[in-house]
């Protein structure tokens, strides 16, 4: 018996096929449920740590801002904010002292965030909670190498349906 590969038929290609297009949409519901579940992460940790007056979906905001200074127009497009949701979700992270916002000195409506000295330290807390459970998962170099197949493999999707999303817009265009 040869140990070569032998060629698929096109029944199995079909099968392979057909496989990979249910793989391709379980990611896809993997991903929902992990944002979810991420979410649902964060709520733990905030109440562990006595964090009562912020949000999960406002702890990814400030995660997002992270310690540089970003206009509000720049976090929507990176963090994929609904305009309304972002505009509430920011008044609310100004309102609680996580974020200072000033005017752009360019454009008076064009404002600028940063995050403030109690978002940085809630920042700071939950990259620390963050570092302890990669810890957790990620213990030899196998488990190294297959967290950045991972990262390349969702990159690689994003990339994807994003170029997908673009091209749908300029045909309508």
């Amino acid at each position: 018996m040869s140990t070569l590969a032998q060629p698929l038929t096109e029944d199995a290609a079909r099968k392979d096929k057909a496989t990979a297009t249910q793989m391709y949409h379980e990611v896809a519901r993997i991903i929902e449920r992990m944002h979810r579940r991420f979410l649902d992460v964060l709520r733990i940790e905030l109440g562990r740590i006595g964090v009562d007056d912020i949000s999960p979906v406002q702890v990814m905001m400030l995660l997002n801002i992270s310690n540089g200074e970003i206009s509000v127009r720049d976090l929507i497009e990176r963090g994929y904010y609904l305009g309304s949701n972002a505009s509430y979700n920011l008044k609310q992270l100004v309102d609680t002292g996580y974020v200072d916002r000033t005017a752009s000195p360019r454009d008076k409506r064009a404002a600028r965030l940063k995050l403030s000295t109690k978002g940085i330290e809630l920042c700071e807390r939950l990259r620390h909670m963050a570092s302890v459970h990669s810890d957790g998962l990620i213990r030899t170099d196998g488990d190294t190498q297959d967290f950045e197949v991972t990262y390349r493999t969702l990159r690689r999707l994003e990339r994807k349906w994003t170029d997908v999303i673009r091209s749908d817009e300029t045909e309508i265009l």
